[in-house]
């Protein structure tokens, strides 16, 4: 089963609002937070536990994929080398093709009813030619109307899109080569990215809040910009 986790959306407005209404209870704005286990090729096809893992993500309002963009000899990486838009595009693959087998079955059945004018059937076309270009379907461009007509397929490329990319405590503040390289990636998806290192989250648990300023500090980076409240405020955006 994947972890959940439930955490607040950071808003300095609500303190003050708290005080101009003299509240007697604040009650911030939660986003929960699901952790699925890395995709690995042939996914879509089941390969490691790919559907149940296909499935959760489906059940979800948008998605944030962790993409390494570090260099550690440390830390092993699964292909032998870090290259962060290969292993993006490798999880979009997977993700793209899951969406175009989905898509493609559905319009066998809606051209078996003799639909395939309808709303939907047009809606569908227009998602099939955008996944077997090589695009995620959230770039088809479908009215209010056909978008309804397919949000029960749940299309995982459809929707919003997160890269957080997990650098190295030194480049937290600006980012480095590959993370632009991600930008770049992600701009051609209608995606966005948030620097993040995990490096940086950890060392903060064990903290106590002077230390952790001045720590953070050391890194050109303030509480409010580190990666868990950035990509906590981004999910918010774009699902608001």
């Amino acid at each position: 089963e994947p972890n959940t986790g439930i955490v607040e959306v950071p808003d300095t407005r609500l303190g003050v609002l708290t005080k101009i209404n003299e509240s007697v209870k604040t009650v911030p704005t939660t986003l929960e937070f699901v952790d699925v286990a890395g995709l690995v090729k042939g996914a879509s096809d089941g390969e490691g536990l790919g559907n149940q893992f296909l499935a959760t993500i489906r059940q979800c309002d948008a998605i944030v994929h962790v993409v390494r963009c570090f260099e550690d000899e440390n830390v092993i990486h699964v292909d032998g080398s870090v290259d962060p838009v290969r292993d993006a595009e490798l999880i979009n693959l997977e993700l793209a093709l899951a969406d175009l087998a989905q898509v493609e079955k559905r319009m066998q059945r809606v051209k078996k009813e003799r639909k395939a004018d309808s709303k939907e059937g047009q809606a569908l076309e227009k998602l099939a030619a955008v996944l077997n270009n090589n695009e995620p379907a959230r770039n088809a461009e479908l009215d209010e109307e056909e978008e309804l007509e397919i949000k029960s397929l749940g299309l995982l490329t459809r929707k919003k899109m997160i890269y957080a990319a997990n650098v190295a405590d030194s480049d937290l503040a600006t980012g480095n080569a590959m993370s632009l390289l991600l930008e770049e990636q992600a701009k051609k998806e209608g995606a966005t990215v948030v620097l993040v290192s995990a490096q940086v989250e950890a060392e903060l648990v064990d903290l106590d809040p002077e230390d952790r300023a001045d720590f953070l500090e050391s890194l050109d980076v303030n509480l409010d910009n580190t990666g868990l409240r950035r990509i906590i405020r981004e999910a918010y955006e774009i699902l608001d």
